[in-house]
């Protein structure tokens, strides 16, 4: 247990911890209350609706990541999360004021979805790369897993409380909330002790930095596995915003409350995950491919479940297998990349990750209006069996590795690679 939480022990990373903590239950509670203003009280039940509400909030990533990267690797990443922080709060407090003086319409919520996006993209690869200022590089792969528990926890706490608030004051003051919760971060940072931050290389200004870090991912093709996976798992598997508020309000007939609790249920499986993935050393690869496929067949199961309490419970597993996914992906590349790097590979990685979603959402949110919420999900479900299955077939055929099993010390399969270039990564 005490490897689990061995980043702790670091004042710095203890201070994020905890403020990161609070400033992602705010953020959790207003995708809650945003999804279900938008479903309920400015559209008649309108996936597509809400869709593209999602997909307005990530198009920034598909068109800002790599100059946002670029500035991670630039700037003082402490002092920029300070103002994308601050962007944040204030268009949350916005969304707040327009809804609690019931002014508020659907263009209103586009725009600012969009503007919440900008920041977000911008505050995405600074936030990933900064982790490794607060701890030192054995302990980053346990850093990254404590900060994907600390977005579960948020995420178990946060949907059941802004559920809970919506039925009973309305979205209003969930948004006003989480606007608030923003200057615990901020306060946090400015609270941090900057002669223990570890000093991190940064890239100094020249041409075709971007370019650069083009080529260096096209040249590692454990990179590139990662990135495509996680595109496509994004695109189509990856909406439980949408897909939740559809089965809650649609297929079972239920109010804010239910749907809340759907979003905390989930995260009961990515806290799982995420405080299992802060003991691992060492992710690779394959796990980032086993994991996907363990996703795939949670939510074909997910999908199929006839009550609001089987589809509630089988959602433990599909937040576990994701959790597992998601930070395999982002701890593998962030221990194996040049830090001077490491800010434009993590905003590529983030570009094709969050930047898929404004192209899958829109579509997922049609499926679940013209065919049904079930097969919004099941249309995840399938892409991920395909891009995994996909991927596992071209590393068999490139990376030319064997399958060796064991029965000694623990029965087992060892992987080994003719030389280590790719197997250390994958």
């Amino acid at each position: 247990m005490a490897s689990t939480f061995s980043s702790l022990r670091y004042p710095n990373y203890r201070i994020w911890f905890g403020a990161a903590l609070v400033a992602n239950i705010g953020t959790w509670m207003q995708r809650v209350g945003q999804d279900w203003v938008v479903l309920t009280q400015l559209t008649d039940n309108s996936g597509t609706a809400v869709g593209i509400t999602t997909a307005l909030q990530f198009l920034p990533f598909l068109l800002l990541s790599p100059y946002a990267g670029l500035l991670a690797d630039r700037l003082d990443r402490r002092k920029l999360l300070m103002t994308t922080q601050a962007m944040m709060g204030v268009l949350a407090l916005v969304l707040a004021a327009l809804t609690l003086t019931d002014t508020v319409q659907l263009w209103h919520l586009y725009t600012l979805a969009l503007l919440l996006g900008v920041a977000s993209a911008i505050d995405s690869p600074v936030r990933q790369t900064f982790v490794a200022a607060l701890v030192p590089q054995d302990k980053l792969p346990n850093a990254i897993g404590l900060n994907s528990a600390s977005f579960n926890a948020a995420r178990l706490i946060g949907p059941g409380v802004a559920g809970l608030l919506v039925a009973a004051v309305g979205a209003g003051w969930v948004f006003l909330i989480n606007g608030v919760s923003f200057a615990a971060t901020i306060v946090a940072l400015a609270l941090m002790n900057t002669a223990t931050l570890r000093v991190l290389p940064t890239a100094t200004r020249s041409k075709g930095q971007i370019r650069e870090a083009v080529r260096f991912v096209r040249g590692r093709s454990d990179i590139v596995v990662i990135m495509a996976v996680m595109a496509v798992v994004s695109m189509f598997g990856l909406n439980f915003q949408l897909t939740s508020a559809l089965m809650a309000r649609v297929e079972f007939g239920k109010g804010p409350g239910e749907y809340g609790v759907l979003g905390s249920v989930l995260a009961v499986g990515s806290l799982a995950g995420a405080l299992l993935a802060a003991r691992r050393d060492r992710p690779r690869v394959r796990l980032v491919l086993g994991a996907g496929f363990a996703f795939a067949a949670a939510t074909t199961l997910n999908a199929l479940m006839p009550s609001f309490l089987m589809f509630a419970l089988t959602s433990i597993p599909v937040g576990l297998a994701s959790l597992t996914m998601i930070t395999a992906a982002n701890a593998t590349l962030q221990t194996s990349v040049d830090p001077v790097m490491r800010g434009r590979v993590m905003a590529l990685y983030m570009m094709v990750f969050l930047g898929a979603t404004p192209v899958g959402a829109p579509i997922v949110g049609w499926i679940g209006e013209v065919a049904g919420p079930r097969w919004a999900i099941l249309s995840g479900s399938i892409a991920t069996f395909l891009v995994v299955g996909a991927a596992a077939v071209w590393a068999v055929r490139n990376w030319k590795f064997r399958i060796e099993p064991h029965l000694r010390p623990w029965p087992r399969l060892d992987i080994v690679y003719p030389t280590t270039t790719v197997g250390a990564a994958a």
